[in-house]
This record gives C-alpha cells, structure tokens and sequence, in this order.
C-alpha cells in the first residue's frame, strides 16, 4: 500500500502514483508602521494541499474503475483521512481535483496510458462529514 484516502487505497492494482507534492502555509496580517516595515501578527494555519501524480498503463496497472470510484468520492464531497504506507497520517481532506490525460488508444478507444493528477486540500477532521447528529 502507498496510501489509503478513506477506504481507497493507492496501490499498484488501483492507483500507483510516482509523486507527492505536498504544499502547506501559514498566515500573517501586515499592519503598515511609518519609517519600518510592517508589523505582522500569526493568525494560524494556512491553507494545506497534497497533490498525487502519476501514469496509469491499464494493462498492468490500475484504470477506469479506479478512476471512477475516486470520481465518485469526490462527487460526494465527504472528508476523509489520507495515511501514507508507513501510517502516518496526514489529517482529513476533501478532493478538489482530479486531471486525466489518456494517450496511447488501443483499436476500441480505451487508453493504454493514462497521465493523472489528484489534488486533495486539508480541511477540519468536523468539516466536510457527514454527520448524523441533528
């Protein structure tokens, strides 16, 4: 397993990804002073991103159900945690993108490659999750 998103897990018969870039921030108000610079003042976390890339050859690898069923968890919009293989977790996070790129046809157009791109951003373990509470 290279990570689990929720009960999706990356693996080479689903999604085997070859990247992870993982971007996070934090944020400071400027307060303009005369004669110096601004004064800043911590407001907390920024924004935190986790994007996952990779070729998919359907052949060999993971494809089209994979796809569709990572489509299907970002059409639900639900939070879920990410956990790399070694179990470190990374926090609750929502899907905001996922890029296609098919090349390589085979005769009844179905794609021999299959370039993805998954973006995930970090939001409140609360936020984002179905509750069932009133």
């Amino acid at each position: 397993m290279l990570m689990s998103f929720g009960m999706f897990v990356f693996e080479l018969a689903s999604l085997p990804f070859q990247s992870m870039e993982q971007a996070m921030g934090w944020r400071h108000a400027a307060s303009s002073r005369v004669g110096v610079r601004p004064a800043r003042q911590f407001l907390g976390p920024d924004d935190e991103t986790v994007t996952l890339s990779g070729v998919l050859a359907p052949e060999i690898t993971g494809g089209e159900p994979s796809i569709t069923e990572l489509r299907e968890m970002a059409d639900a919009g639900t939070a879920a945690p990410l956990i790399d293989g070694n179990g470190r977790v990374y926090g609750h996070f929502v899907i905001t993108s996922l890029n296609l790129t098919r090349t390589l046809f085979f005769k009844d157009g179905s794609a021999r490659r299959i370039e993805f791109r998954i973006g995930f951003a970090r939001v409140d373990e609360h936020a984002g999750m179905l509750s069932s509470e009133p």
